[in-house]
């Protein structure tokens, strides 16, 4: 990485050092394995603006500067395309992702995507979060260890299975839990998510190999999907699932979704919808046991209501509850970069003369721990959330602009009432009170080790806990 004002000087930022592609392959690997050092250790040297270069990866600009965050996400869309900077995902989601998607085929998609995570048939899946919450946390026991990540992971899974999909139990959910969770398996240390970033080491060297075991997992994942899309296509009614909403859904033309197209928006929503809430709430659990003032305070508003009995909706606009969930997603924030944005066309930014082919990222990371923003940003304190409001070029947890995440008010709806279900009903205990720093789980950051807690009697309570099983 160097100083974008070294590199744009002479207003060539592709004049690059004999040599430099050795220096590629070293940032790469510093990026996929040390990403949280390098990115402040550039950002302290360079500043808010500064170019890195990446294997396979075009010349980029990192920006975590809110003024040019809100010049790229206010900028006209036509100018930029996103979704060939987003290919490492490929292998996961499929070529028909809107992730992937450009021009008017991104907007067309957005637009038969958007309605299924907003209003009324978002807040109708609830009850279903609430009950798939309940279910899973039944298994815990008083004084046992447990992994919130793994029990997060459970829940998202099944509320997705379930919302999305509109399975209910039976051989083909159980088939899809176990064959995605292998496939998340496949990249969850730093040094196997290579493979993503190096394509050519994407190769099928047969069953025991890596890749040729992501490719037979895959394999199996379609043809559940493709399954039980067959089968719907023959159904005379829709039901309220997401899957339903899509098949049901036409374009501007009045044409339905193709079953790949369906494939690959389902794979999305199974990648982006379900692991990275997760992840999320294992952070939150995570900080809210860790720092003790923050649960008394939590718990102190949830007590202030019969959460079981409460309409959802309710619970969702909890304000100290809300700022728990948006200072989890700043200080920890999943992904560490929004999508990127690729020039069309030679273009002006921030002062600079950027030439077409360009690729600008907002570092998401780097902005949520700005001090002139956050002060003490390495501490976790939601009054932030409470105190001010944010722009959406100060905190975006969800990316901004036409590729902010779609699912992003389902995210928050979900995380919340899980959070609220939790601890209306368990007093947990961190088992390992020491900071932690995000580590790599394929292509998002994850607490190490996945945050050990058990379930303690809660003295000072009314509530009865369950016995020790």
């Amino acid at each position: 990485m160097i100083s974008l004002k070294e590199n744009l000087s002479d207003q060539n930022v592709n004049k690059l050092p004999d040599g430099n592609r050795r220096n590629d392959w070293l940032q790469t690997i510093k990026v996929i394995l040390q990403p949280i050092e390098m990115l402040e250790e550039t950002q302290q040297r360079y500043g808010d603006i500064f170019t890195s270069r990446f294997a396979s990866f075009p010349t980029q600009i990192l920006i975590s500067n809110p003024q040019a965050i809100q010049a790229l996400f206010t900028a006209d869309s036509q100018l930029f395309d996103s979704g060939s900077g987003n290919q490492i995902v490929q292998p996961l989601v499929g070529a028909n992702s809107v992730i992937l998607l450009d021009g008017d085929r991104h907007l067309q998609q957005r637009k038969l995507l958007m309605p299924t995570f907003h209003g009324e048939r978002m807040r109708a899946y609830g009850e279903l979060i609430r009950e798939i919450t309940l279910q899973v946390t039944s298994q815990w026991s008083i004084g046992k260890p447990f992994i919130a990540r793994a029990s997060m992971q459970d829940i998202s899974l099944q509320v997705i299975l379930r919302a999305v999909f509109g399975l209910k139990s039976g051989e083909r959910y159980q088939q899809i839990k176990q064959v995605l969770t292998e496939m998340l398996d496949t990249f969850n240390t730093p040094l196997s998510v290579i493979f993503l970033f190096f394509k050519s080491l994407q190769r099928d060297l047969g069953a025991w190999s890596p890749w040729g075991k992501f490719i037979r997992r895959r394999q199996q994942l379609d043809e559940l999907i493709y399954q039980e899309i067959r089968e719907r296509r023959h159904q005379t009614e829709y039901g309220e699932d997401i899957l339903s909403l899509l098949m049901s859904a036409r374009d501007e033309q009045g044409q339905p979704m193709s079953d790949v197209e369906l494939r690959d928006e389902l794979m999305t929503m199974l990648f982006a919808g379900h692991e990275t809430t997760a992840i999320s709430l294992a952070w939150a659990l995570y900080w809210i046991h860790y720092v003790p003032e923050v649960r008394e305070k939590l718990l102190l508003e949830l007590n202030s209501l019969d959460i079981a009995h409460t309409d959802p909706a309710t619970i969702t606009q909890l304000p100290y509850l809300n700022a728990v969930c948006s200072e989890t997603l700043r200080i920890t924030p999943v992904t560490f970069f929004s999508f990127p944005r690729i020039l069309k066309a030679p273009m002006k930014f921030m002062g600079y003369d950027l030439p077409k082919g360009m690729m600008i990222s907002p570092c998401i990371y780097l902005t949520h721990h700005r001090p002139d923003i956050y002060p003490e940003p390495q501490r976790f304190q939601p009054e932030r959330f409470l105190e001010r409001q944010f722009s959406p070029y100060e905190f975006l947890p969800f990316g901004g602009g036409n590729r902010r995440c779609l699912g992003m008010a389902f995210a928050l709806f979900e995380m919340k009432l899980v959070l609220a279900t939790i601890l209306s009903q368990y007093s947990l205990e961190l088992l390992d009170k020491v900071p932690l720093k995000p580590v790599r789980r394929g292509i998002v950051f994850a607490p190490p080790g996945g945050v050990r807690l058990k379930v303690k009697q809660d003295i000072a309570s009314n509530r009865v806990e369950r016995p020790t099983a």
